[in-house]
């Protein structure tokens, strides 16, 4: 008989919910700082540099969110009344508040893509300014790995193809890489491949990498000054946000490795819930640490009811849809855990 004791809350509802180690506190308390809107902390200002080197860029900006990153780009690249091509899943148009609109008064065009993924051809149907009564189409977003489409990367080619679409319409290309890292280490790609095929490239330190805050933006020189006094403008000018930095720093440093681990605990359930007889999953969509799964019968509500009484949290992502999302501080005795009651629960 299956006994139902927990150990611990195995919490998958987002990358988001991992907490500070001790070696991350000890960098941030031991982190030298000064005031970021005068441009005076240097910790900051080493980070900013450094990440820009990285992905190949002129410069970047450290801001609270991805939320304001992905808004920064669209202001710094559009004017209002423009448009911008987006797959329909886009985080941009799906969970950002109708930011765009209001932010930088421009349209969101969305296409029906694949789990979450433009293709150049679309692009090309879509742009949009040769008559007075259309929006002029400026920017393309692309998600990399996707949100909402489950976790599924763009391999090089693909993103390559796009950057030729924008250019051939004169077009700019942005990507958000709220994942960029997990998208990386899935794919096998360099931050340098990336970083050169946009305009603007948004990316995250508190989702895999597990730093208690933050994103930054990366770009040219001119558009990071502009995006700068905008941060400034809707309340994203901080203060001594070294200590931020620091974790940030010490994330990229030593959890980004990590990552590979939760990409195969997420194949290991997913293949757990292709084995169920109540649930369905389509496993060549599982390619980084997102798990998206299909509650047959039930709805998401049911079976989240089902997994949170042993002690298991996820979110639900539709009416019959579940998301599970896999981080470094979820453990092998977790992941064994997660498949004794998916297997005890699910089949009937």
């Amino acid at each position: 008989m299956f006994i139902n004791i927990v150990m611990k809350v195995i919490d998958l509802r987002s990358d988001t919910v991992t907490k500070p180690t001790q070696q991350m506190k000890k960098a941030m308390l031991e982190a030298e700082v000064g005031d970021d809107v005068f441009g005076e902390d240097e910790l900051t200002n080493k980070f900013q540099h450094k990440i820009a080197t990285l992905f190949g860029m002129e410069a970047g900006l450290y801001v609270p969110s991805g939320t304001m990153s992905n808004q920064l780009a669209l202001k710094v690249l559009t004017q209002p009344s423009d448009e911008v091509l987006i797959e329909s899943k886009g985080h941009i148009l799906q969970y950002e508040t109708g930011g765009a609109s209001f932010l930088s008064a421009v349209q969101l065009f969305p296409l029906q893509g694949n789990s979450g993924k433009l293709n150049a051809s679309q692009i090309t149907s879509a742009v949009r300014g040769t008559y007075d009564w259309e929006p002029e189409t400026k920017v393309v977003c692309v998600e990399h790995s996707t949100n909402k489409g489950g976790g599924t990367v763009y391999s090089l080619s693909e993103l390559r193809s796009i950057k030729h679409e924008c250019q051939r319409h004169k077009l700019y290309l942005h990507v958000d890489g709220a994942r960029i890292w997990n998208a990386m280490v899935a794919t096998g790609q360099k931050p340098h491949e990336i970083g050169q095929l946009a305009d603007t490239l948004s990316i995250c330190f508190s989702k895999g990498l597990g730093a208690p805050i933050g994103s930054m933006l990366l770009s040219s020189i001119k558009n990071i000054a502009k995006a700068r006094r905008f941060r400034k403008m809707w309340g994203g000018g901080m203060r001594q946000i070294g200590l931020l930095t620091a974790a940030a720093d010490y994330a990229v440093e030593h959890h980004w490795p990590k990552l590979a681990l939760d990409h195969i605990h997420a194949k290991t359930f997913a293949q757990t819930i292709a084995e169920t007889s109540a649930l369905q999953i389509d496993l060549d969509s599982v390619q980084t640490n997102i798990v998206l799964f299909n509650t047959g019968d039930r709805t998401a509500i049911e079976v989240l009811d089902i997994f949170g009484k042993h002690g298991i949290k996820m979110v639900p992502f539709g009416q019959s849809t579940v998301r599970a999302t896999f981080h470094f501080q979820i453990e092998e005795a977790d992941v064994n855990r997660l498949i004794e009651v998916t297997k005890h629960c699910f089949n009937t």
